[in-house]
């Protein structure tokens, strides 16, 4: 009865180990330059773009309110993994508490999911714009942009949040070391020696509910602004109405390309691949998206362009046109 008592007790540890990338120990202070350089380019990038939309008011529009989402959902989501991880490369750091793990965790996942649905309302913004042009500003108006921002917001947060307690409630007796830079759900409850088939099922369906219905809106907004751009009567009208969706369509190949590959490793591929190829395409999916979206859109966006290029001349009345 004491044995089993104290086994009961045992069962949550006080700490994980986060291991970093397994096979590759000494390759850890070299991989961490580009993981280190990319973050700062997202930091900067992301909060530059911030400081534009928020102080520049040819950009207070639906589009770059969207984009604000974006920015700020890539900052948390980056923050969330990359200086944890720095610190097991640079000092091994790599003690996490139990609770802290399942702080990270809820981050981690969430703010993956508002990425997709900021990409999914992104999508909507350029059908709206390119399909009803002359109704865009009265149905996309501030308070509808705020309401579905939140919807977005909650819609990850309600689905994520029984992941956590799946997670919580199993007992751990496999050991306490996680060979990954973070704590993600399946490598946490791999640990388990009790029952995950809840935390996969869920896991599933939490991804195809987020996911699946973001990319099957996505791909339909496409479908009917590729129809919208055909009917166009002129080729320059076609190109400058599609050049505007080109810089989402850059965000959407750089977020969903690394998801894809880790949901189907996870499920299907753990053995077929090394996992040190997947720890490092799963620290760039999270990395890659924050760090390229502010180059596309600077690149892209001719209004972001014009800003940027008047901010570093040294103009003060900066006066954007349009794309």
């Amino acid at each position: 009865l004491i044995m089993v008592i104290l086994n009961q007790t045992d069962v949550t540890p006080a700490s994980f180990i986060l291991n970093g990338i397994p096979g590759l120990e000494n390759m850890h202070m070299w991989i961490s330059f580009p993981f280190c350089s990319m973050y700062v380019v997202a930091m900067v990038g992301n909060c530059g773009l911030l400081y534009l939309i928020c102080y520049e008011d040819s950009l207070h529009r639906s589009m770059y309110y969207f984009l604000a989402m974006l920015s700020l959902t890539d900052l948390v989501m980056c923050s969330s993994t990359i200086p944890k991880a720095l610190c097991i490369f640079w000092f091994h750091l790599k003690e996490i508490s139990f609770e802290e793990c399942l702080v990270q965790m809820f981050f981690i996942h969430t703010f993956t999911g508002m990425e997709s649905g900021v990409l999914m309302l992104m999508a909507l913004d350029r059908y709206v714009a390119i399909c009803y042009p002359l109704r865009y500003s009265t149905i996309l108006t501030n308070p509808v942009i705020a309401k579905v921002g939140l919807a977005t917001f909650l819609r990850a947060v309600l689905l994520i949040i029984p992941l956590i307690f799946f997670t919580k409630r199993l007992p751990y007796c496999k050991g306490n070391i996680i060979h990954h830079t973070y704590c993600d759900q399946l490598s946490v409850a791999k640990l388990s020696c009790g029952n995950i088939k809840a935390n996969v099922i869920y896991g599933l369906m939490a991804a195809l509910l987020i996911g699946g219905f973001d990319i099957l809106c996505i791909t339909v907004s496409y479908t009917m602004i590729l129809r919208a751009v055909i009917n166009l009567s002129s080729a320059d009208a076609r190109q400058k109405a599609f050049s505007t969706c080109t810089a989402h369509i850059c965000a959407i190949v750089f977020s969903y390309s690394p998801a894809f590959f880790c949901f189907f490793f996870n499920r299907f591929g753990s053995h077929a691949i090394p996992p040190s190829c997947h720890i490092i395409v799963a620290n760039i999916y999270l990395l890659l998206p924050p760090t390229m979206n502010p180059i596309v859109y600077g690149v892209k966006t001719k209004q972001i362009r014009d800003c940027v290029i008047k901010i570093f001349s040294g103009s003060k009345n900066i006066k954007s046109h349009s794309i």
